[in-house]
């Protein structure tokens, strides 16, 4: 499976602080934005990822992750010219995608649960059409909002619809088959000029190919596009940070306990942020790993709540 990460749009209601940056380029805390969508498709297992942006702002991507191979990844980049609706990058990814089935995740997305990567992975492992993944909300006129049948399928999608039909909100994350280029390229644009993701999984919902994984108790996601849910969201990670002593959206320790990279791999990016805490963390891993001490059962500080199925800090990972 492939991976996309849409970062573009002008971030216009985070303004003035993307009067000249890329909103997915400031801090939730004490790292980029853009570090927790891409955990997210780290773990899932995807390896291969387009990051779609601005050409304003790609070089500026380009600069704080390169081609992906520190982490054990492989990143592409394209340009998104003007702001084309999200389906638009499976038209701009089509030949990053190639034959293949893809998950697009929302540059400005953040997802926090227990068993997230187990999740996720089972997901891929066995994706027939579309997942999206819908989460429960109080006030779900603001969003798209998705009803399923009892048995789970995707039977409508409204966009902040005046009398939600239930209140389940439809994230920025999404698994598609490889039909989905094909279906984004028979599109219309909408009337704001747009090629619409919903439109893409009407399509689906219409072939009886859409399902939707619902994010329930004990998950937290947050859109960090406005000033206030910015700061919600660093506050969130600061206090899970400074309280169960671990990372969220930790790229380098993710890449580690996924095999992606070895242990000596790990102490060098560590050491690359030697006067930060950030830094000392993963040196303290690294070390802790190469010493063969026991290390304490801690959740994988990505994006979930559980080490379930991901490679154990007391034995090096393959390539160190």
């Amino acid at each position: 499976m492939k991976g996309i990460i849409m970062a573009g749009g002008s971030g216009s209601r985070l303004k003035p602080l993307t009067g000249v940056l890329s909103k997915q380029l400031l801090p939730v805390y004490n790292k980029p934005m853009i570090y927790y969508p891409l955990s997210v498709l780290m773990l899932a297992g995807i390896r291969d990822i387009l990051l779609i942006s601005s050409p304003h702002h790609l070089h500026l991507f380009r600069a704080l992750l390169g081609d992906g191979s520190r982490l054990g990844l492989r990143l592409d980049y394209a340009e998104q010219e003007h702001p084309g609706g999200i389906a638009e990058a499976f038209l701009i990814g089509a030949d990053h995608i190639g034959d293949d089935a893809v998950t697009l995740v929302l540059g400005d997305n953040l997802f926090h649960g227990p068993g997230f990567s187990a999740m996720l992975r089972d997901r891929a492992g066995r994706l027939d059409g579309c997942t999206i993944f819908g989460y429960p909300v109080r006030d779900p006129q603001r969003y798209g909002v998705a009803e399923v049948d009892d048995a789970g399928r995707l039977v409508s999608i409204e966009e902040k619809p005046r009398r939600p039909r239930s209140d389940l909100a439809v994230t920025g994350l999404y698994m598609y088959d490889n039909d989905v280029v094909g279906i984004a390229r028979g599109l219309t644009p909408s009337a704001r000029g747009e090629l619409e993701i919903t439109d893409i999984n009407q399509v689906y919902m219409d072939r009886g190919r859409a399902e939707l994984l619902r994010l329930g108790r004990g998950f937290v996601w947050l859109d960090t596009g406005t000033h206030d849910a910015l700061l919600e969201a660093g506050q969130y990670v600061q206090i899970l940070e400074q309280r169960q002593s671990v990372r969220i959206a930790c790229v380098e320790e993710i890449a580690y306990r996924m095999g992606f990279i070895g242990t000596g791999q790990l102490l060098r990016l560590g050491r690359e942020h030697a006067d930060t805490d950030y830094g000392t963390y993963l040196v303290d891993l690294a070390e802790r790993a190469t010493d063969g001490r026991r290390v304490p059962d801690v959740p994988p500080p990505d994006l979930v709540a559980d080490p379930t199925g991901l490679p154990s800090l007391a034995a090096p990972a393959p390539g160190s």
